[in-house]
């Protein structure tokens, strides 16, 4: 009975919940929003479903090699808003370079608008402390800033729905502060964690979990040897991958949870559909599921399902839900 209630309310919460379309569709008179990548759209489209979003850079290809086509800077020169990851992808560098010529009217966000709201970079302790610019959206408290920047810009380019654009900001911000306030009281702090590679830091600080060594220190850097990170790998408490990751990355990080005795969870990166508040509910879930079960081993990964995934995803979608919903009613009155 409590299994059939539990089902119950999760298929109600994401019921509730927007939907997030991903690729561009029919002509319509929403406002066209583009975003660089599929997670950021993620961000836009959940808190701002009045608008229509288009992604830029295709799922499955590398974000540091794509170079915008002809017709996709038609489609740029369209846009009221466009929301980067920060500034650093080739395609961002473009976009930037067409509104510096006065080729692009749409305003563009980059890192120093979302600064503004909260945003942060973290350090890689790992490579000469170095900012680390890859993953950013992982951080709730960043994908935040992103939306609260966008809907700055979205009441700029159209004042007249400020009221429209602020009620869903609040409801969207409300929703992510909910699950992370569920999650947060569920570990304890001041743990540590290996990471597969730097993007993978910002789904574990948030939570209090230090990063203090990743497999593939920096884009350019060649991966670390199995060897070389497994005396810190063995003092730490969880190690973490990209379950979208290369074959060969899964495969080293699997080894070294192997060698080192330590439980070993997956999270995705980079997803070309659904809401934020999802895709934040599952990695958090997974991360806390792998330091707190005693079902994970060395050499596995936690199961992807079962009653401690329930509770969690139910917990954290409830109170974000109706935390969301009652800030838009207040809203409204």
């Amino acid at each position: 009975m409590r299994e059939k209630l539990v089902v119950a309310l999760l298929v109600v919460a994401f019921v509730m919940a927007p939907t997030v379309p991903m690729t561009e569709g029919v002509q319509t008179e929403k406002p066209l929003v583009i975003a660089t990548i599929a997670p950021i759209a993620s961000i836009v489209q959940e808190a701002f479903p009045q608008v229509r979003v288009v992604v830029l850079i295709p799922p499955g290809v590398d974000p540091h090699e794509y170079q915008m086509t002809a017709k996709q800077v038609e489609l740029v020169q369209k846009a009221s808003v466009i929301v980067t990851t920060g500034g650093h992808l080739p395609v961002e560098r473009r976009i930037l370079e067409l509104r510096n010529s006065g080729e692009i009217e749409a305003r563009v966000l980059l890192v120093q608008d979302y600064f503004k709201y909260g945003f942060r970079y973290l350090k890689e302790s790992w490579y000469n402390n170095k900012d680390n610019p890859h993953g950013v959206w992982l951080d709730p408290y960043n994908a935040i800033a992103i939306a609260e920047a966008t809907e700055k810009a979205l009441i700029q380019s159209d004042p007249s729905r400020r009221t429209e654009y602020t009620i869903t900001f609040e409801r969207f911000r409300a929703r992510v502060l909910g699950i992370v306030d569920s999650y947060r009281a569920l570990i304890r702090s001041n743990g540590t964690a290996i990471v597969q590679m730097p993007p993978d830091q910002y789904a574990l600080e948030w939570l209090g979990l230090r990063v203090v060594d990743s497999l593939k220190p920096e884009e350019e850097i060649p991966s670390k040897g199995i060897d070389e990170l497994l005396p810190e790998s063995k003092t730490a408490d969880v190690l973490v991958y990209g379950l979208d990751s290369p074959e060969q990355m899964k495969n080293a990080m699997k080894e070294l949870a192997a060698k080192s005795g330590k439980p070993l969870a997956g999270i995705t990166v980079f997803w070309s559909s659904g809401n934020y508040t999802e895709w934040l509910v599952k990695n958090t879930a997974s991360i806390i599921r792998t330091i707190n079960s005693g079902e994970c081993s060395p050499s596995k990964e936690c199961p992807e399902e079962g009653e401690t995934t329930e509770r969690y995803v139910f917990l954290s979608l409830l109170t974000g839900i109706v935390l969301g919903t009652a800030i838009g009613v207040v809203l409204k009155r």
